[in-house]
Parts: C-alpha cells; sequence; structure tokens
C-alpha cells in the first residue's frame, strides 16, 4: 500500500436487509489542515515576511553581479588555501570513515550482542552527529588554535558520526549465516566478520565515505570564518573589504573543484555500487 492509498479508509456497515455496504472517506482535509497550522505557526515564530523577502531580493543581485567578471589574477593566491581545504577535508574525511569502522561494529546488534555495549557507542555517535560542524570547529581552535588542524579535526568529527551511523545500520541488514556458520566450527568472531561480513560490506563503506569526503569539501570552504584555516579565511576577509570581484575568483575556484571531486567521486561509486 503506497503512501497515496493510506489518504483514504474504508468504513463497512451492514443495512437492515442485510446488505454490507462500504465507504471510503479521506484523511487529506485534515492533513491538509494541520499543514496549514505548522506554516502559520512557523511564520509566526520565525518572523518570516515575504514583502520583505521580495523587497530586499534585489540586493542579492547587485552584490552576485558585482563578482563579474572574477578577478582571474587573484587566483596565485586562491590556489594554496583551496589546496588546504581539499587536504583538511580529505585527511579528516579518511580518518573519520576509518575509526568509524570499529565503532559501527560495536554498535550493531547482530554483531556485537551486548546490550549496553549498543547504546552506549549508538549515544557517542548521536551526540558527535548533533554537533554542527561550525561549533566543533570552533571548539577546535580552542583547543588547538587557529588553522587548518582545528579544521581536520572538526571534519573528522563528522565524518567518524555520519559514516558510523550509516554503517551500523547498513551491518544490522546483512546476512549473518556464514558468520554463524564460521562460529559454529570454532572460528573467532574478528576472523569471521573479515571473512563474511567485510566483504558484503565494503562497498557500502567505501561508497559512503567518498560521499562524506564529498560534502566535507563544501563544509570545508566556509570553517576559516571560525578560524580553521582553509579558503574560508580570505573568503571572508574579501567579504568584509568588498572585493567582490576577488570573491567571484574564490567561489568560481571552489566551484570547479568541487565538481571534479563529485564527479570522480560519483564515478567510483558507480564501480563500487
Amino acid at each position: 500500500m503506497g503512501w497515496y492509498d493510506k489518504l483514504f479508509e474504508a468504513e463497512s456497515y451492514t443495512l437492515g436487509n442485510g446488505k454490507t455496504v462500504s465507504q471510503k472517506f479521506t484523511r487529506l482535509p485534515l492533513i491538509l489542515f494541520l499543514f496549514i497550522i505548522g506554516i502559520a505557526i512557523s511564520v509566526w515564530v520565525t518572523g518570516f515576511s515575504l514583502v520583505t523577502l521580495f523587497t530586499n531580493f534585489a540586493g542579492f543581485w547587485k552584490i552576485f553581479g558585482s563578482m563579474f567578471p572574477p578577478k582571474l589574477s587573484y587566483f596565485m593566491q586562491v590556489w594554496r588555501p583551496l589546496l588546504m581545504t581539499i587536504q583538511m577535508s580529505f585527511l579528516g574525511s579518511f580518518f573519520g570513515a576509518v575509526v568509524a569502522l570499529p565503532f559501527a561494529i560495536l554498535a550493531a546488534n547482530n554483531v556485537t550482542s551486548n546490550r549496553v555495549v549498543n547504546l552506549v557507542v549508538r549515544f557517542i555517535l548521536t551526540v558527535v552527529r548533533t554537533i554542527p560542524t561550525l561549533v566543533s570547529a570552533l571548539i577546535a581552535t580552542y583547543i588547538f588554535g587557529l588553522g587548518t588542524f582545528a579544521g581536520t579535526v572538526a571534519i573528522f568529527l563528522f565524518s567518524f558520526s555520519f559514516v558510523g551511523k550509516q554503517l551500523f545500520e547498513y551491518i544490522e541488514t546483512v546476512d549473518m549465516g556464514a558468520y554463524e556458520a564460521l562460529i559454529a566450527t570454532g572460528a573467532s568472531p574478528a576472523r569471521s566478520f573479515i571473512t563474511t561480513i567485510l566483504p558484503q560490506i565494503l562497498p557500502t563503506y567505501l561508497s559512503t565515505s567518498l560521499f562524506a569526503f564529498e560534502g566535507n569539501v563544501r563544509y570545508a570552504a566556509i570553517l576559516g570564518y571560525v578560524g580553521a584555516g582553509g579558503i574560508g579565511m580570505i573568503l571572508n576577509e574579501k567579504i568584509g573589504w568588498r572585493e567582490f570581484q576577488s570573491v567571484g575568483m574564490i567561489l568560481l575556484s571552489i566551484f570547479v573543484a568541487v565538481v571534479i571531486i563529485e564527479t570522480t567521486s560519483q564515478k567510483l561509486r558507480k564501480h563500487l555500487s
């Protein structure tokens, strides 16, 4: 039964002559009413105004237009911070994915039967995942100082929680027959996992890690706003100085880098799937 069919319910009743009559009624008006009420409350709480949106939207096009043509000569000052951004994204994603694997194993209740361990590890993944990357980067700058190391730590935390969450849920869906058969023959749990379950989850694990890396390149571009290094620092500086042609060159460089990385990653993930 699809979502459309669930909007309707049938009600049957018997007439005096013994005939049964079935009548359908829809929940759609109630759902639309609740939806409209939800929108009204959201608009009231957030102070959203369509008039303000359309009135001030012209300012966006004015700033956007001042970025063109981009200042191409500024690329010589852009490529090093851009490379640093890609580097910290790669390192954070790599180490986050590596650390996520054992945590995912401990969180999966079909591999780790200890309920307490499952709950504790899942709680850790949930807590880390709820911390926004910008917040974790800001905290990291206070601990490790300004620079790309703090940004790498923030990306590591996000990748660890994201890959760990996705992976343990997938581990719980794999076929456990071969694993249980090896355990029954006296093989150790670690050897049984590597032999039977790891080949099943490896394509998804690598694909999820690549997907996290794609997103981290975009996230890392703004970590410089809190002093976490990378191209975000010069982006913040140029916006502050209203040098919008230089800002256009920075955004163009980020766009080209993200397109290349995402295209390469998508092709790799297709081979893995």
